[in-house]
């Protein structure tokens, strides 16, 4: 293990040089072509490479060409892909704006895998150029796991300042070396514009890269877009995701803030099943720009769990798209953020697992106050907090142990441990939330939390109210979390760091043993 570590560990620059020339030496015989020798008539790969919901056997590889083209991904478990272990093709169209993804089945597991990407022409079927990527499978036993979590890029107005660095959260990230990263939301800010400068406490001034679908709130689906095409424009966003894969979910920006399936819509008007195009539109988007399989006949579904190997398995969630309204508030007491169907999904995989650790990504947390989230403040469960309390009951019904809840959205970062016996709730387990973030947006100052579930604050650490709330990412509070789960111990260690890789706060969780068997469960 330590051996494979200190082989992957390149430097930033040998990374970026590798992924831009290696296919040049590959493709030299194609490039001789007299017919294909001007690079105009080779289509380019516009932006970066990603993968995706990498688990024990499959991937999923993202790109995107700069005109109709057919993508081909071949992978291979060495950089000179002298051995070729899966490939598939699929076309990239403006349909899609170009982008195009595609499902690996039958990988090894716990292997690094290098995958190369091209376009060819639709039209000519001239070859374009070729970039690598890296992901690692799951393991299928014994390896120890490492990954990241957080969210918010590009908020508030906070877009990239080459001279200040750019996204540096991503640069930092990359040097960790995870297996993978979760990203908890607001991969974009499309109610957010970002103008050309922003004036800093200091005096100084904030100066973006701009583009014309960042100069307006995103309505059109070009405009959605066109938020997503922006983050690509930083060059450590792009080798963060090539070298590292990533599970996404969304929270409230990637359509408009604090958004909910019946109360967000704009002069569009409704598709004909009665959903709002504005969120139809930026669901599109999502589902085009992310790496993110399709799961069934539910396609554009969010939710879903994604198994990497005996210690863990990751329950993605959706506080979104299944919630009662955009606002926790009501006569009747009733509401409701993941919606009876997913509910009841994450009841049964949640029994139904074998993992020692079961990581629930939400994209919100439970227990800070707030009408766009689940906690309304002292008292019994009320409204969502039923839902949660439903849940947590469950769980404890179940004899499910070890669940770990991690989030972002709050644009700082905090350890919550939940204690019965400091709850107005009592029927559940012990157990933590972890809060991470902002990667690139505006930090504020810690929120308020309730005693409903009883969380207790451990660590908490954003801007202070002198520094005040939408503190510009130069001034150093971005925060991401890393987890560590031992292949020997089963031990999970919970490090939340900031943009200068600082361990800022640490713990160890032991494993506890399930207090009776798993039931078998339909997976979905």
């Amino acid at each position: 293990m330590a051996t494979l570590r200190a082989q992957r560990a390149w430097t930033r620059r040998q990374f970026l040089v590798r992924s831009t020339s290696s296919l040049a030496v590959a493709s030299l015989g194609t490039l001789a072509k007299p017919s294909i020798c001007r690079a105009a008539d080779r289509p380019q790969i516009a932006g970066g490479i990603q993968s995706g919901d990498v688990s024990d056997g499959s991937a999923v590889i993202w790109a995107r060409a700069d005109r109709a083209a057919r993508m081909h991904v071949v992978c291979s478990t060495v950089e000179s892909f002298k051995t070729v272990i899966a490939s598939a093709s699929r076309d990239a169209l403006p349909d899609a704006d170009f982008t195009a993804k595609l499902l690996l089945n039958d990988l090894p597991a716990g292997q690094d895998i290098f995958y190369r990407v091209r376009f060819d022409d639709i039209a000519t079927g001239i070859a374009g150029e070729s970039r690598i990527g890296h992901f690692r499978t799951a393991p299928a036993a014994g390896r120890s796991i490492s990954f990241l979590w957080s969210g918010d890029t590009a908020g508030q107005g906070w877009g990239i300042d080459v001279a200040r660095g750019g996204y540096r959260s991503y640069r930092t990230m990359l040097d960790n070396h995870p297996d993978f990263f979760i990203h908890s939301g607001d991969h974009i800010y499309a109610d957010c514009t970002i103008p050309a400068e922003q004036k800093l406490p200091n005096g100084e001034i904030w100066r973006n890269i701009v583009t014309e679908e960042k100069a307006e709130l995103a309505h059109t689906l070009a405009q959605f877009r066109g938020n997503y095409k922006y983050n690509h424009l930083d060059e450590h966003f792009r080798a963060f995701h090539a070298e590292v894969t990533m599970f996404a979910q969304w929270d409230d920006h990637e359509v408009t803030n604090d958004w909910s399936p019946t109360g967000s819509y704009d002069e569009a008007g409704f598709e004909d099943d009665g959903t709002p195009r504005l969120i139809a539109r930026a669901r599109r988007a999502f589902f085009d720009f992310m790496p993110i399989r399709d799961i069934g006949a539910r396609q554009r579904r969010v939710y879903r769990k994604i198994a990497y190997g005996p210690l863990l398995d990751v329950f993605m969630i959706d506080m979104r798209s299944h919630r009662d309204d955009s606002w926790n508030k009501g006569d009747d007491h009733r509401g409701w953020i993941l919606g009876a169907e997913q509910l009841a999904w994450l009841k049964r995989e949640l029994a139904a697992s074998r993992a020692t650790w079961k990581v629930i990504a939400a994209d919100l947390p439970i227990g800070l106050i707030s009408l766009d989230a689940v906690a309304l403040g002292d008292g019994p469960p009320d409204r969502r907090e039923h839902e949660i309390a439903d849940l947590l009951a469950s769980i404890k019904r179940a004899g499910v142990r070890n669940i770990v809840w991690l989030t972002a959205d709050m644009h700082y970062t905090a350890a919550h441990y939940y204690d019965p016996g400091k709850a107005q709730f009592q029927d559940f387990e012990p157990f933590w939330e972890f809060v991470s973030g902002p990667l690139h947006a505006g930090t504020w100052g810690p929120g308020e939390l309730d005693n409903t579930f009883g969380p207790v604050a451990m660590y908490q650490n954003g801007c202070s109210a002198a520094q005040g709330d939408n503190l510009a990412p130069c001034f150093g509070l971005q925060f991401f979390g890393r987890v560590d789960i031992d292949g020997a111990s089963g031990v999970m260690t919970v490090t939340l760091k900031d943009v200068d890789n600082r361990d800022l706060w640490s713990v160890d969780i032991e494993p506890r043993p399930q207090t009776r068997p798993a039931v078998v469960a339909q997976h979905s």
